[in-house]
């Protein structure tokens, strides 16, 4: 899952992406209205969930929310802010926020607000993926084989190999590009090594390929999930 984090001030901006990427979301912040906008009209699609302080220089929360409305982009939206009168909570739900949390918060509840959004949006997808025997659950962090059964096991993976194989599971049997996984793992502007994927890919083929699942590599083309038999 990726977000688009707008919040200038540094130290709440830093422990709310620590946390967003703790938990395996994917986060790009802006540290300014504009800088945030930028994001939205290079490719607003790519996120699931925008959470944006109010008081942005430059371009407020609000006009950023307003800005997505006006173009019927239906992107979830969090609010941000200090503003705790009723009638500043009207202000926001009305500029087009879905849910607004007022600082100072946990950020305990941040993550309960932002699956609470996930779950009513239309592009929610499921927090469990099946594949044959094969279970990712998303809100756990897990990954089964054979779920409920005596022969049940669980296959350790790391965040993400985790993330590379929900990406996958959403996909089967399709051909996924190398682009499309950066962009769904990497924050934009992040620079990994030009065979970063392939070496995800590799690592994950290793793990699953024992219980009949196959990462082929179309070459010149990108990479397909598919189980065997």
């Amino acid at each position: 899952m990726r977000i688009l984090l707008a919040e200038d001030e540094p130290d709440l901006g830093k422990a709310v992406k620590r946390v967003l990427n703790q938990e395996g979301y994917v986060v790009d912040w802006a540290q300014s209205g504009n800088e945030a906008l930028g994001f939205l009209e290079q490719d607003a699609s790519i996120y699931e969930v925008g959470v944006f302080d109010w008081m942005l220089p430059e371009i407020t929360g609000i006009e950023l929310c307003q800005w997505l409305r006006r173009r019927s982009i239906a992107l979830p939206v969090l609010m941000l802010t200090a503003k705790d009168k009723i009638e500043d909570r009207i202000t926001g739900l009305d500029a087009g926020a879905d849910d607004y949390l007022v600082k100072p918060f946990s950020l305990a509840e941040l993550l309960a607000r932002l699956r609470a959004l996930r779950r009513r949006s239309p592009e929610f997808k499921s927090a469990r993926l099946q594949i044959g025997a094969l279970l990712l659950d998303y809100d756990r962090r897990i990954v089964v084989l054979h779920p409920g059964e005596a022969l049940e096991e669980l296959i350790e993976l790391t965040q993400k190999e985790f993330l590379l194989l929900r990406y996958l599971m959403e996909h089967p049997s399709q051909i996924v590009t190398r682009d499309q996984v950066l962009n769904q793992l990497w924050e934009v502007g992040a620079e990994p090594n030009s065979n970063v994927v392939a070496a995800q890919m590799r690592l994950l083929r290793r793990k699953l390929g024992e219980y009949g699942y196959l990462i082929e590599t179309v070459y010149g083309m990108g990479y397909r999930f598919n189980r065997l038999g």
